[in-house]
């Protein structure tokens, strides 16, 4: 271990896994607030769609980067990883244990690793600019353009993903540096952290099943009544936010596109694949120490998180 180097615990993996029970009852032994690092649970008035923890749920454990947003609002991957160094800084500070939850694996590496990111003034026209060519020629055409100037960050980006495409490109637009640049300067550097990471794994098809579940949970809170409140806040359907998992489908049905029980399924549906992206995305982190849920339960999983956890503390 590092000695200069702080303690981060990370509990990291797919959707509806069980992160958020396991976090907080570790984090009540031993002494932890929890950082949330999920790009929907950022958003003020997503609650039920989101699967944000209730105040029950959190038990009194301090959650951070919850909350901290308008669902109009921008956000970037660098800023959410400025808002959360400062986080795990206090915490440390006041002798508690930081600890990062969440499932999305950007978020996560950025804190982790310490994701360099290029300084520039974000660019509007210029953003404007390469979303009116990909209105007129197509996701594709942009895409292509990336694996053009920046090959290596194009293997990495889905070619629908049209928000981190042009992230990309408007990197090399105004530094002249591909994006992955920035990345493979990171990789050299190592985590800032004396880094802890644990990844949570159930069966697939127990996964799935949990997933169906959560979603019709969801219905049964009242998702579709949130999405009618947002609509009626003026928050519209081409926002980043509102194209989130639950929400784009909600709209649909409300739109008269699809019916509810078609709704649910692609609800459903895209959970599930999302799910297995961040398995593909977690799998490639050889730190992760990966614990099965189903097999080892609930109890085990966060005895053994503790015992890690204690023995990192005893050789520091």
């Amino acid at each position: 271990m590092d000695k200069d180097k702080k303690l981060l615990v990370a509990i990291v993996g797919p959707t509806a896994v069980g992160k958020t029970e396991i976090a907080v009852e570790v984090a009540l032994k031993l002494d932890g607030e929890i950082i949330s690092a999920d790009s929907m649970q950022i958003y003020r008035y997503m609650d039920i769609g989101t699967a944000k923890p209730t105040i029950d749920e959190r038990k009194g454990v301090p959650h951070h980067m919850i909350d901290i947003i308008d669902p109009d609002e921008d956000f970037s991957v660098a800023e959410f990883k400025a808002m959360a160094e400062k986080c795990i800084a206090d915490i440390h500070a006041r002798g508690k244990l930081p600890i990062l939850s969440g499932g999305t694996g950007l978020y996560v590496n950025a804190v982790c690793y310490g994701y360099t990111f290029p300084s520039f003034e974000k660019d509007e026209n210029l953003r404007n600019q390469l979303k009116i060519e990909a209105e007129k020629y197509g996701k594709e055409f942009l895409y292509n353009k990336l694996k053009q100037v920046d090959p290596k960050a194009a293997e990495k980006i889905h070619p629908n993903n049209l928000r981190r495409v042009i992230r990309a490109l408007e990197v090399y637009i105004k530094t002249g540096v591909p994006f992955s640049y920035f990345e493979e300067l990171t990789k050299k550097r190592g985590s800032p952290y004396d880094l802890l990471i644990f990844g949570l794994t159930r069966p697939r098809e127990e996964l799935y099943e949990r997933i169906n579940k959560r979603v019709l949970a969801m219905i049964e809170k009242g998702l579709v009544d949130e999405v009618k409140r947002l609509l009626e806040m003026g928050y519209t359907k081409e926002l980043n936010s509102m194209q989130g998992l639950g929400y784009r489908q909600v709209i649909d049905y409300l739109e008269g596109q699809i019916t509810l029980d078609e709704a649910i399924y692609l609800i459903c549906r895209d959970t599930r694949r999302y799910a297995k992206r961040q398995y593909t995305w977690f799998r490639k982190d050889k730190n992760i120490i990966w614990l099965d849920v189903s097999k080892e339960g609930k109890e085990k999983i966060i005895e053994n998180i503790i015992n890690f956890v204690e023995g990192k503390l005893k050789n520091s």
